[in-house]
């Protein structure tokens, strides 16, 4: 897997994210929408725990999972440095078991989107009402029509990083609504030299009003949609799409 890869350069290549930020924004949504103080938070494909580590920062009981064991590693290195207890969990999201229910669910960085099968993100989205509580919150993000139109299109970007050259090519179909991401990396070995390797990774594009009927037949109920952190308007020209949505059982 490329992300498992990527994971030692995840975090330079997102280094741009303000964690910080975007955990204040589902604070936000949290003190708004949800009824008491929730305790026990899912992030649902956590990479390398960087959200997870911030919002258990906060008080919250913590449970991260995401499908590369690399991914994890970094996070579980990073947690017993600062003495920070999570639970770490190597599951995929279209499959995973939790040990009881949780009062939110997080799922950051357009993961959504990498369910290419509609089949999937329901069944991604029956779990993640199955383990909620009534009225739980599910706070998520995904990649909206304008990106994949405009900045993922077929363009073509290189990343570097010390001891790291990541080259992503793009080619987005828009019938399908799918963009094919090929991703070609060069890691330094100890002698100088690099060794290469190669991945393809897709995501499919889903529309505002796809992701509410999926919500809806899933027992989400869908509370709001959000263009940034200041709660403006998202719709499907908005390149990230901020949603929150609440569990009815």
């Amino acid at each position: 897997m490329i992300y498992d890869l990527l994971a030692p350069f995840y975090d330079s290549i997102n280094a741009e994210l303000d964690y910080k930020a975007w955990a204040d924004f589902i604070e936000k949504i949290i003190e708004k929408e949800y009824v008491g103080s929730p305790e026990l938070v899912l992030d649902l494909c956590c990479g390398t725990g960087k959200m997870t580590l911030e919002l258990a920062s906060r008080g919250y009981d913590m449970t991260g999972i995401d499908y590369s064991p690399e991914m994890l590693d970094v996070a579980r290195r990073e947690s017993e440095r600062r003495g920070c207890d999570v639970l770490w969990l190597c599951q995929d999201m279209r499959e995973f078991e939790l040990y009881g229910t949780v009062d939110v669910a997080v799922c950051c960085l357009d993961s959504l989107n990498h369910l290419t099968s509609p089949k999937d993100l329901e069944k991604c989205l029956s779990l993640v009402h199955n383990y909620l509580i009534p009225n739980g919150l599910f706070i998520f993000d995904i990649n909206g029509k304008s990106k994949f139109e405009t900045v993922y299109a077929d363009r073509s970007y290189v990343m570097e990083e010390d001891g790291a050259v990541c080259i992503w090519q793009n080619f987005y179909d828009e019938k399908k609504k799918l963009c094919d991401f090929y991703i070609t990396l060069f890691s330094e070995k100890e002698d100088g030299s690099y060794e290469r390797f190669d991945e393809e990774q897709t995501e499919r594009m889903y529309t505002l009003s796809e992701i509410k009927r999926k919500l809806s037949r899933a027992g989400l109920e869908f509370i709001g949609a959000y263009s940034d952190f200041d709660f403006n308007e998202g719709t499907d020209l908005s390149e990230r799409i901020y949603i929150a949505a609440r569990c009815k059982k």
